[in-house]
């Protein structure tokens, strides 16, 4: 599912529409409070292109995060396209398995990412360590017709003999596992199949 072609295709798409709706008001959330001096860490961040946009938007600096490597080109692609190629970095790190790969950002981000593994409730909450001021999380709306595609999906994945799969969490537990790690929710918003929300650390911490 996530090869080099994927990730052109993602690249091409994104220079043609930039950002949906949902995704623009993540960044204007992330944004809010000034982004000065910020480190961004997008987890899970394919091309990077909510990091690109925090950039962009003032932050420092940035990171990718991925699983596989194939985003990687098309991320500094992307980069280098928008002159912030000595500003930010893709490493290739598991944050479940390997947290300490990963450096800590001021803001991460988390997009369309918990509904790619079974364990997404416990990826909110490893994300929600890596945050010094603030998590953006989006996942699927928790509604009949967003599980009905779901199952859908799942069932020609199988069909086809693929082994990935998606998962619709519950998005209290979501919340919940990212409030146990010290943040409290200030912000969700819905679309017609995803929302997002905003978790702003109560107390600011080291996190190395």
């Amino acid at each position: 599912m996530f090869t080099a072609r994927v990730a052109r295709n993602d690249l091409k798409r994104y220079r043609r529409r930039g950002l949906d709706g949902l995704e623009r008001r993540m960044v204007e959330s992330a944004s809010e409070g000034g982004l000065a001096g910020a480190r961004v860490l997008e987890i899970g961040g394919g091309i990077g292109k909510l990091q690109v946009e925090l950039l962009e938007a003032g932050a420092a600096s940035g990171e990718v995060a991925e699983l596989v490597d194939a985003y990687g080109p098309f991320a500094a692609e992307l980069a280098r396209e928008r002159g912030l190629e000595d500003r930010t970095a893709f490493v290739v790190a598991d944050v479940l398995e390997r947290p300490d790969d990963v450096a800590a950002g001021d803001v991460v981000v988390l997009n369309r990412v918990v509904c790619c593994s079974p364990d997404g409730v416990a990826l909110a909450a490893a994300a929600a360590r890596l945050a010094r001021q603030t998590l953006v999380l989006s996942y699927p709306r928790d509604v009949v017709w967003i599980r009905l595609g779901v199952r859908t999906v799942n069932l020609v994945q199988r069909m086809l003999g693929r082994s990935f799969r998606v998962f619709v969490h519950s998005p209290s537990a979501l919340r919940a596992a990212a409030e146990a790690e010290g943040l409290a929710s200030t912000r969700n918003e819905r679309g017609s199949l995803w929302e997002f929300t905003t978790l702003r650390r109560t107390a600011v911490r080291g996190v190395s």
